[in-house]
């Protein structure tokens, strides 16, 4: 029993000058980026659950009030954080299926996007690829989205997201 309990605080202590360790060396990278507590509005979900249902689509009600499915879980080893640097391939849409943005390659760093990405993303790994449906105060909230060049709104105000998206990098 002796030899069994100490084994066992040797395993902790071990565990802790780890963990130690590596919190020293997270330390000196400073990420200005802060994960959001942002949990979507009773009304927003709502919303967000009839269109669900309505077009049977299959995914998975994340407690801050997106829905997500996993397509491909990724097989990459890092984790994606807030101040990662991540390549991506997107495409995303209104529930008009209007196609208001896509790029195939982009880097992003994950804390710079909006909430239910920041959220999201980190769910799989580097060749995962996820859909997405967002709730309005997890994309662009009750702000306009405009085309810089002809002021042509591109996302209305109060709009669920919808995206596809895969980490390439």
């Amino acid at each position: 029993n002796n030899l069994i309990m100490k084994k066992g605080i040797i395993l902790i202590l071990c565990v802790a000058v780890v963990t130690a360790s590596c919190l020293k060396s997270e330390n000196k990278k400073t990420c200005p980026y802060q994960q959001s507590s942002v949990i979507a509005p009773a009304a927003e979900q709502l919303s967000l659950d009839t269109y669900i249902d309505t077009n049977n689509i299959d995914a998975v009600k994340h407690p801050a009030g997106f829905y997500y499915k996993i397509i491909t879980p990724g097989n990459g080893t890092d984790s994606i954080r807030l101040c990662s640097q991540i390549q991506l391939s997107y495409k995303g849409k209104l529930v008009n299926d209007t196609i208001f943005d896509q790029s195939n390659n982009v880097i992003f760093v994950l804390g710079a996007v909006i909430d239910g990405w920041k959220k999201s993303i980190p769910m799989i790994k580097r060749g995962g690829e996820i859909n997405l449906y967002i709730p309005p105060s997890l994309g662009y909230g009750n702000t306009d989205v405009t085309n810089k060049n002809t002021g042509k709104v591109i996302i209305p105000a109060n709009s669920i997201l919808l995206f596809n998206v895969k980490v390439t990098d």
